[in-house]
């Protein structure tokens, strides 16, 4: 019986937009989903700001206008039909160069009846910088769609090559409007609890750090990036912020969510699972679960934890003391007054217990008496553990 790829993780999502999407779709493989949106799209307070961007446009020629989202762009026609400029910014944009940021950019541009002149394999600002600097842009007038927040390494650096920027505000990003959900994400992800964190722009990712930065979680969640969660990206631009901090990322090769989706299948569970065989059954170890013979079983944290510290050792002995030091704080009997006390043998033993009913067969994990516990295979024949 063969699990979904993405079963037994637990997977965070803070899409801004199309997280109904992109949750369905890591369901859809078997993952658990915790939705905490890091921003929220919202529409310009004053769009007086659009509106003179607009004017300054059919005012006078532009030479290229860089195309940066789909979204924004398409927004941006369609407030101008509504101030009854939309065929005369199409006259103009059809005058000019059009560079598009990517695929949804020149999708967008392409839709609206247009064609873009060049777009980036990267999807980056840092290449539609490079390539029009290939050229004298001295005297140029260069219109900017931006994307939620200045992009001053683009436009800055087209001001320094002698050109004059007109930057376009079509929409802005701003924090979720309860932070809570994005709090409990990073506590999540800083105790383990998380396999994967999917991120769909760089505001997003941004945003969510500097959540962990008020609650002084920052170091702790790139920490857990770095090693033990998966940062999925859903492309360059989205993954540089936390590439310039060392947090290895998954992306896919080209910038959409399916394809997002699929590389994290992909590479998960490669990276976060263990296979071992224990008198001739398999276990693979996921997030929250373990395929035993290829069928999933949901394992709570305590059980989870003891599973994980015998795997790292299989057919060793691992005692209770050192079992005790792997269970997550408050296990034990329940009751609020014990909830800060650390785990004793007592609640290593109820874990073990609860293990042995999960993996449903007998003797995979043997008691050595006065000693701890092990898994049942030899040392010799042992496998790499997660």
């Amino acid at each position: 019986m063969n699990a979904e790829p993405l079963a037994g993780f637990t997977v965070g999502v803070t899409a801004a937009r199309r997280h109904e999407e992109l949750s369905a779709l890591l369901e859809r493989r078997g993952a658990r989903v915790v939705y905490a949106p890091a921003i929220r799209l919202v529409s310009l307070s004053d769009d007086a700001l659009l509106l003179s961007a607009t004017r300054q446009m059919l005012a006078s020629p532009v030479d290229d206008v860089v195309v940066t989202t789909g979204i924004g762009f398409r927004t941006w026609l369609e407030t101008a039909d509504g101030w009854g400029l939309r065929d005369d910014l199409i006259k103009r944009l059809n005058d000019a160069r059009i560079l598009a940021r990517g695929p949804k950019a020149r999708g967008a541009v392409r839709a609206a009846g247009m064609a873009e002149a060049w777009s980036p394999e990267s999807e980056s600002c840092e290449e539609v910088l490079r390539h029009l600097l290939r050229e004298d842009l001295t005297g140029r007038r260069i219109a900017v769609q931006l994307y939620g927040e200045p992009c001053p390494d683009l436009t800055d650096g087209l001001r320094r090559a002698g050109a004059t920027v007109l930057e376009v505000p079509v929409y802005q990003w701003a924090p979720a409007e309860d932070p809570e959900p994005l709090r409990r994400l990073v506590e999540q992800a800083v105790a383990g609890m998380l396999d994967a964190i999917t991120f769909t722009s760089a505001p997003a990712v941004a945003a969510t750090l500097a959540v962990a930065d008020e609650h002084g979680s920052a170091e702790p969640l790139l920490d857990a990036l770095r090693t033990r969660v998966v940062a999925a990206c859903v492309g360059a631009v989205t993954a540089a912020p936390l590439e310039r901090r060392c947090v290895p990322t998954v992306r896919p090769d080209r910038a959409r969510i399916g394809a997002l989706v699929r590389a994290l299948a992909a590479d998960l569970p490669v990276r976060r699972s263990g296979r071992i065989v224990v008198r001739g059954h398999t276990l693979e170890l996921r997030g929250h679960a373990v395929l035993v013979d290829g069928r999933l079983r949901p394992v709570t944290r305590a059980p989870m934890a003891v599973l994980r510290a015998l795997a790292e050792r299989p057919g060793h002995v691992v005692s209770r003391t050192e079992l005790c030091g792997v269970l997550p704080s408050g296990t034990g009997p329940a009751g609020p007054w014990q909830a800060r006390l650390q785990p004793d043998e007592h609640a290593v033993e109820m874990a073990v217990a609860r293990l042995r009913r999960v993996l449903g067969r007998p003797g995979l994990i043997e008691t050595v008496v006065k000693r701890g516990y092990r898994l049942a295979c030899e040392p010799a024949a042992e496998s790499a553990g997660p």
